[in-house]
């Protein structure tokens, strides 16, 4: 009896946390229309502590989406969003544009370091493929280890660092293809895409209440309720077999001959964290075949270089497929 009380409880409290990410995304929402599996995807990316790319033309909310993030939620308990910043890449960019530089004080008579905008929560990387590769690099150990190493002196970041980078499609003129271990560091690559025809008619009938929003957005959670609820998600139970598919899919991209560059034991790591935070933030304390087959292209595609469009299509859909067909016959019972 008193092992189900408690079991009990666990469930209520996992509903009370869940309930916190749909206020969430309810809130986002109230700017960004028509979008929410992609936002309940972005903020599992943040429960999971991960960082996400989004790759799409200019125009379809990406540099909204990341700022109202940041607004909903309060640096603690004050009346204030998180520190969020915004870096515009160009290719005349530099790495101390983002990392911070020593710059001499008179009154000090000694040189002392100015942080740059990589020392804040939220991170708007925006077109991070305009910039050249060495000051896309200058994020790696932020985003790996969330902290900067300036000579022989580290500087710890916040315990909350998200990055919500954007890029163009490498198609448009001036783009600098982003190398692997920058794409690496990001949980998900996701497009936003245009919304439906009814959506974008009531955008365009109700756009000065969306900016008004944009304005007012209202603080639902404070930085404390994310720290707690990134850990609730390191509860959630994953089956061994959902395991075990993770892996064959993983290992599958390495014995696949149209595959130049699989997939890292790391990014199986990542898929495992975003498929907990992605069950989180739809109110279950388990993860389901379902997941894979929603996050698979999401967190997986991203890392892996392909031989030819053919095999960049089908390769890993094929292996996603096979996994979700051997999981139904086994009827998992979580």
């Amino acid at each position: 009896m008193e092992q189900q009380n408690e079991t009990i409880e666990q469930i209520k409290q996992q509903s009370h946390e869940t309930g916190k990410t749909q206020l969430l995304i309810d809130n986002i929402e109230t700017v960004i229309k028509g979008k929410r599996s992609k936002i309940e995807m972005i903020v599992s990316v943040l429960l999971a502590r991960g960082h996400v790319l989004l790759e799409d033309n200019p125009g379809t909310g990406k540099t909204l989406l990341a700022r109202t993030l940041a607004q909903s939620i309060a640096a603690n308990d004050t009346k204030k969003g998180l520190q969020f910043k915004r870096i515009q890449f160009t290719p005349d960019l530099l790495p101390m544009d983002l990392i911070g530089s020593h710059i001499f004080d008179d009154s000090k008579k000694d040189f002392i370091f100015k942080k740059g905008p990589l020392f804040c929560n939220v991170l708007l990387a925006d077109e991070i493929n305009r910039a050249s590769p060495k000051v896309q690099s200058a994020l790696l150990e932020s985003m790996a280890e969330n902290q900067i190493s300036i000579g022989d002196l580290t500087y710890k970041l916040q315990d909350l660092f998200f990055v919500v980078a954007t890029q163009n499609p490498v198609e448009i003129e001036g783009t600098y293809p982003l190398p692997e271990a920058q794409l690496d560091r990001f949980f998900m690559k996701l497009s936003l895409d245009y919304v439906d025809d009814e959506t974008e008619a009531d955008i365009y009938r109700n756009y000065l209440k969306i900016d008004e929003n944009l304005q007012t957005v209202k603080q639902v959670l404070t930085l404390k309720d994310i720290l707690e609820l990134q850990a609730e998600v390191d509860k959630i139970y994953v089956h061994d077999e959902i395991i075990s598919s993770v892996r064959n899919i993983v290992t599958g991209t390495r014995n696949d001959t149209n595959v130049l560059l699989p997939c890292s034991t790391r990014s199986g790591i990542i898929f495992m964290k975003c498929l907990k935070a992605f069950a989180f933030v739809n109110n279950r304390t388990f993860v389901i075949e379902d997941d894979i087959k929603t996050l698979a292209q999401a967190v997986l595609h991203h890392r892996i270089i392909f031989k030819n469009n053919d095999a960049r299509k089908k390769t890993l859909s094929n292996l996603v497929d096979k996994e979700i067909t051997r999981l139904a016959k086994l009827k998992i019972n979580n």
